[in-house]
């Protein structure tokens, strides 16, 4: 199958995909979110030992282009909620991939790039590399991340994360647990893939075991969060702040709240 932005790359049993929109930072469309479902529902059905996940050029991953920034204060209900679903589905597919993931951020992962980062089992950055859940900033909720980041690092860090939507650091990350390990430019797709190759020594059908055994420990809890995380997002679209956060960010303004 073609792509137009990702790369798919394999090598043995390994597969590495890259968000390829560089001179975008890597920001999200709409397309790119459908061929990263694309991708990973078929990885899950391969014999795909372990997969790498990274961006092209100098960033992981900005968050969602600013071209569909742009139409949604004119889409419709039902666009908001399949947007929200679209995404649901991204993150969960990514979750529940029976194989490991490594994300190798090699740069900026903000607002869903910084989903896609930290949902993956291991997160390798550089020390140069930053994370932010900022879409508050833009008078707009992480709600589908944030049931991923409940079950990693804890309601009171969540709190910080997502109230503040500030940016950490690389080494931030590392100690509140969103990173594995900060490891040097020129290293991170070695580590990366040496870090592949052991998980992918290991018996498949145990990791396979292993990582369903770990998503359904959660499950109802997940599934459910997930449902509400829907209808917060299809709600947040909704508001007046929304759309003047937007309106202030492609303005390059302060928002004016309450409008």
């Amino acid at each position: 199958m073609s792509y137009t932005s990702i790369l798919v790359a394999d090598d043995s049993l390994l597969r590495t995909i890259t968000l390829n929109r560089p001179e975008r930072r890597n920001a999200m469309t709409p397309a790119m979110q459908m061929e990263l479902i694309a991708v990973l529902e078929e990885t899950a059905a391969s014999n795909v030992r372990a997969l790498v996940l990274t961006g092209a050029g100098n960033a992981f991953c900005s968050g969602l282009d600013l071209s569909a920034l742009q139409a949604m204060p004119n889409q419709s209900a039902p666009e908001h909620r399949a947007d929200a679903e679209r995404i649901a589905r991204l993150f969960l597919s990514l979750h529940e991939l029976p194989m490991p993931s490594i994300a190798a951020v090699n740069g900026a992962a903000v607002a869903g790039g910084a989903g896609l980062a930290t949902i993956c089992d291991f997160t390798l950055a550089t020390p140069e590399a930053k994370f932010g859940f900022t879409e508050v900033r833009i008078g707009f909720v992480a709600a589908l991340v944030s049931a991923f980041l409940m079950q990693q690092i804890g309601d009171k860090r969540v709190r910080d994360l997502l109230l503040s939507g500030r940016i950490l650091a690389a080494e931030e990350a590392l100690r509140l647990g969103l990173a594995n390990e900060i490891v040097q430019p020129e290293e991170l797709m070695e580590r990366a893939r040496a870090l592949a190759v052991l998980l992918a020594a290991n018996s498949p059908q145990a990791i396979r075991a292993t990582k369903q055994l770990l998503a359904e420990q959660n499950k109802a809890w997940l599934d459910a969060a997930i449902v509400r995380a829907i209808e917060a997002s299809v709600e947040a679209r909704n508001r007046g702040d929304f759309r003047e956060g937007i309106a202030a960010f492609l303005e390059k303004r302060k928002p004016e709240w309450g409008k």
